[in-house]
């Protein structure tokens, strides 16, 4: 007798009803998809990336020893000084030999982008939910309009939740990682399936770069794959895929000359093989365009996307921010005029510098610094539980002896704090194993 029943309902329990239906159904919205659910919460398909891999050969290849931040290269550790001069915002550490890389492997001609990142995130956090901390707040265009790269709707579909913030920044290095997020998005790659794979060359003779071309759709699996992120300190735990490179890979890549050329086979910049000594071939800084960040004097060479003594730092802003805003407006409460001081350069699209490394790559020197995978003692004998992991590739505030071999710097892998507040922290895809080489 359900007919007669709801007949006899009272007026005011029927509106209770009435109200209850409609808060489940606007609480609902809220909700990720489940089995039976409308097709408005499918989650879509995994995103389909592309990552074009510069092969680097020349395996068990001489290293090169470097005093971190100094501006020497030597042919191994006993040549090294004791006490070495460094700039006084620097203290060295001790002496490294580095370069040396037994394999052939890959490395990406570019950093991966904004695009690339924010597909990741709508791949493998559909319902928006963070659970992973893969994204900051800082990182929106509404909190920090010159930087923030990325925004959030939390009232998006199913796997629509991340944006780029501006549509300038698809094309830009994604500026806001710590290496856990880098090595979460490397499991998705290596994790996911390989489409396809083409192999490509340019220029000639000792300037031909070859490279491998990939077209990976992601997996939504990124506690395991290429690093275990179920362990404190993640190393690779395969021989062969995806990786973020380690120091001595990223180095090989950036300075060593198969050639010979450069001082014992190594360039000091990632652009070129003068010395910091010689005047008038270290790396011109970049110039860019003021609304979009492309850059604009790539007809001169050898380019990075650094600070350049007596300059202002590269600069744009993006074009649904006012100048204003990217003047002023800050997640930290800055005033104007020390923002200004502490938050100088701007991030580039990727490539267009155009200046090519001894191995084809773009941008190592320059634009985001970027994570290595290899794990290092805390610096001045620090303690405490943290593990610290190598960077390199200077960043668009900083001076020219961050685009040097020994500018070694080094952070904690996962500093939520450092990760929210300095966005010039990038990383790019290697290659390792099977197929990854080059001759």
């Amino acid at each position: 007798m359900t007919k007669g029943f709801a007949v006899t309902r009272s007026l005011p329990t029927r509106r209770l009803v009435g109200l209850i239906g409609a808060v489940a159904a606007l609480f609902a919205l809220a909700l990720p998809a489940v089995a039976g659910a409308r097709p408005h919460f499918k989650v879509p398909k995994p995103a389909v990336l592309t990552f074009k891999v510069a092969k680097v050969g020349k395996p068990s290849n001489p290293s090169v020893a470097i005093v971190p931040f100094t501006p020497a290269l030597y042919a191994n550790c006993d040549d090294a000084p004791a006490e070495p001069k460094v700039p006084k915002t620097k203290l060295p550490d001790p002496c490294q030999e580095v370069g040396s890389v037994p394999y052939e492997y890959g490395i990406g001609e570019v950093e991966v982008t904004v695009e690339q990142y924010v597909a990741f995130l709508n791949t493998v956090d559909p319902f928006g939910r963070n659970t992973l901390h893969l994204y900051s707040e800082t990182e929106s265009g509404a909190a920090w309009p010159r930087f923030g790269q990325i925004n959030y709707s939390a009232l998006a579909r199913a796997g629509r939740h991340y944006t780029a913030a501006a549509p300038e920044w698809n094309d830009k290095p994604y500026g806001f990682a710590n290496f856990l997020r880098a090595a979460r998005f490397d499991n998705a790659v290596a994790n996911g399936k390989v489409l396809s794979k083409e192999e490509s060359t340019s220029g000639s003779g000792n300037g031909e770069f070859r490279y491998v071309t990939y077209k990976v759709e992601l997996s939504r699996k990124t506690g395991t794959g290429m690093y275990d992120m179920h362990k404190r300190a993640p190393v690779r735990t395969e021989e062969s895929g995806f990786v973020i490179p380690s120091q001595n890979e990223w180095i090989k890549a950036a300075y060593y000359d198969r050639t010979g050329g450069g001082t014992y086979s190594y360039w000091w910049y990632p652009t070129d093989v003068a010395s910091p000594f010689l005047s008038g071939h270290s790396p011109e800084q970049v110039t860019l365009d003021p609304e979009t960040g492309d850059v604009t004097n790539a007809h001169g060479q050898s380019l990075a996307n650094f600070h350049a003594e007596g300059q202002a730092a590269p600069y744009w802003c993006p074009s649904n921010q006012t100048q204003e805003a990217c003047e002023t407006v800050n997640p930290f409460h800055m005033p104007p005029k020390a923002y200004k001081k502490a938050f100088q350069g701007s991030l580039s699209t990727v490539g267009q510098a155009g200046t090519f490394g001894p191995w084809g790559t773009l941008e190592q020197g320059g634009n985001a610094v970027e994570w290595t995978d290899t794990i290092t003692p805390p610096p001045f004998g620090a303690k405490g539980h943290r593990v610290w992991r190598r960077l390199h590739g200077g960043v668009p505030n900083a001076p020219l002896y961050q685009l040097w071999l020994s500018a070694v710097g080094l952070q904690p892998q996962d500093n939520t704090f450092f990760t929210a507040t300095y966005p010039w922290l990038g990383f790019r895809i290697g290659v390792i194993g099977e197929g990854s080489g080059g001759k």
